[in-house]
C-alpha cells in the first residue's frame, strides 16, 4: 500500500505543501513548492526515503506550486506531468509571476524553473510500480487551469491543489470564482463519503473542508461587492474586517488582501490602480 507524507514550506511565511507518494520501490511526487528551499527541502525527503522519484505530478498553475520543481527533481530524469491546460497557463503566465515574485522572494524564486514535459489527459490514470494515479480536470478554479490527482482503486485520497484551503485566507485574484464554486459543488457530489483531502495548504481534510471553502469565497466575493468603493481605503479595510470575522488567523492573509482589487474591479465596482 502507497503512503503519503506531506512536506511543508515555510519560506517567507508563505505555508504551501507538497506531497510524495511512497510505493515499494519508487516515489511520486505531487506539487513542489514556491521556492529555492522548498524544492530542496522536498528533494532531501526523497533522498531520505532512499527510493527513485518516478514522476512530478501538478495540481494547478500558479507558482507555488512549480516553482521548486528545478530543485525538487534533481539530476533525476523524472518526468513533470500535467494536464494540457495547467501546462499551457504555467508557460503562459511564468514571466509575469517572475516579475511578481522577484521583488517579493529575491533569489528564494527559482531563477531556473522547469515547465511540465509529460501531459496527462484528462480522467488518464497513470501507473508507477503499484502507485496509481488519476487526474480529473477541472478547468479554471482558484487558478487558471486546476486539477486534482486522485490515488489508488477507490481513489478515497485527493491531492486536490488549492480547491481548499484548510482555514487559511484564500487567493481569488485570478477572478474566477464562479468556476470554482462549480468545481466545489461537482466535488461535494462526487467524491466519496469517506475521502481524505491533501490540499495545498494546510494539514489533511475531511469533505468538509468544501462547505467551509464554498463559504469563504461567498463571504469574500459579498464582501467586496457590499463595500463603499467612494473610499478605496476604507472600502479594503471593509472587507478584511469581513473576512477577518469568517476566520482568525493571519495564514496568507496577504493572498486575500492581494486579491480584493481585483474582484473590485471585475465586478465594475473599482478601477484598478495604474489603470
Amino acid at each position: 500500500m502507497a503512503v503519503t507524507h506531506r512536506i511543508e514550506s515555510r519560506a517567507a511565511d508563505t505555508p504551501v505543501n507538497a506531497y510524495l507518494i511512497e510505493g515499494e520501490r519508487e516515489v511520486v511526487a505531487v506539487d513542489a513548492t514556491l521556492t529555492v528551499s522548498g524544492g530542496r527541502a522536498l528533494r532531501e525527503r526523497i533522498e531520505t526515503i532512499d527510493k527513485p522519484l518516478a514522476a512530478l505530478v501538478l495540481t494547478h498553475a500558479h507558482p507555488d506550486h512549480y516553482g521548486g520543481a528545478v530543485e525538487a527533481i534533481g539530476g533525476s530524469s523524472a518526468p513533470i506531468v500535467a494536464t494540457s491546460g495547467v501546462d499551457a497557463a504555467i508557460r503562459r503566465d511564468d514571466a509575469t509571476k517572475e516579475a511578481i515574485l522577484r521583488p517579493m522572494f529575491g533569489d528564494e524564486w527559482p531563477r531556473e524553473r522547469s515547465f511540465p514535459d509529460r501531459i496527462a489527459e484528462p480522467g488518464e490514470e497513470l501507473s508507477f510500480g503499484e502507485i496509481e494515479i488519476a487526474v480529473r480536470d477541472l478547468g479554471p478554479g482558484e487558478s487558471p487551469h486546476d486539477s486534482i490527482w486522485l490515488l489508488g482503486e477507490d481513489r478515497a485520497t485527493v491531492f486536490c491543489g488549492d480547491q481548499v484551503y484548510n482555514h487559511m485566507h484564500s487567493y481569488l485574484a485570478d477572478g474566477h470564482w464562479e468556476s470554482w464554486l462549480a468545481n466545489l459543488d461537482r466535488l461535494s457530489a462526487d467524491l466519496p463519503a469517506g475521502v481524505t483531502l491533501l490540499p495545498g495548504h494546510g494539514d489533511r481534510a475531511d469533505r468538509g473542508l468544501l462547505a467551509w471553502q464554498r463559504g469563504y469565497i461567498e463571504r469574500f466575493v459579498g464582501a467586496v461587492r457590499s463595500a463603499d468603493w467612494s473610499d478605496a481605503e476604507r472600502a479594503r479595510q471593509e472587507v478584511v474586517e469581513a473576512m477577518g470575522s469568517y476566520l482568525d488567523t493571519d495564514e496568507l492573509r496577504f493572498l486575500m488582501e492581494l486579491s480584493i482589487e481585483p474582484v473590485a474591479a471585475q465586478l465594475g465596482l473599482h478601477e484598478p490602480t495604474g489603470s
